[in-house]
């Protein structure tokens, strides 16, 4: 008799304790649902520090780099937003030679030009508040992700943009 009521009794506190802990789970899972742990923001890789921001606005009227890898790695695209179009002028110009020059792989891209459709990249009048790009073949894929790279065009020049 001693022996049935410790049986019970350890499989009702058994039970009772995994009620518990199903109920403060979906409590915090949200009613049942699992939950995905969401990965921790990543760093902006093209990060720049208030002063050089500051810089680049000023000086060039322009901001926000970007340069991320473009069909499937054959093109390395790099983008900006116009601040202040006349200074930024220079960026849009089509007399200037753009490259995108890697000092790991030790390569200096170009902006291809296109049969029917000319250079790979916008030549327009910068208009303030609007995103601009051009692309630089990346034949051989040697500009890899995560390369630190620097954009030349005329005399501006934007050093250790890290490729997306």
């Amino acid at each position: 008799m001693l022996l049935a009521t410790a049986l019970a009794t350890s499989i009702v506190a058994s039970s009772s304790f995994s009620q518990s802990s199903q109920s403060s789970q979906s409590a915090t899972n949200g009613a049942g649902k699992s939950s995905v742990t969401a990965a921790p923001p990543r760093p902006d890789p093209n990060f720049l520090s208030r002063r050089a921001m500051m810089y680049y606005q000023g000086a060039w009227g322009v901001d926000s780099f970007r340069v991320k890898w473009a069909e499937s790695g054959e093109l390395v695209r790099f983008s900006w937003r116009v601040v202040d179009p006349d200074k930024a002028a220079v960026l849009n110009d089509k007399k200037a030679e753009p490259t995108l020059i890697d000092p790991q792989a030790g390569v200096s891209l170009v902006v291809p030009a296109v049969s029917n459709v000319g250079k790979m990249r916008q030549a327009s009048t910068p208009e303030a508040g609007k995103s601009y790009w051009m692309a630089f073949s990346n034949v051989g894929r040697r500009v890899k992700r995560g390369d630190r790279v620097s954009v030349v065009i005329g005399k501006f020049r934007a050093e250790g943009l890290a490729v997306e």
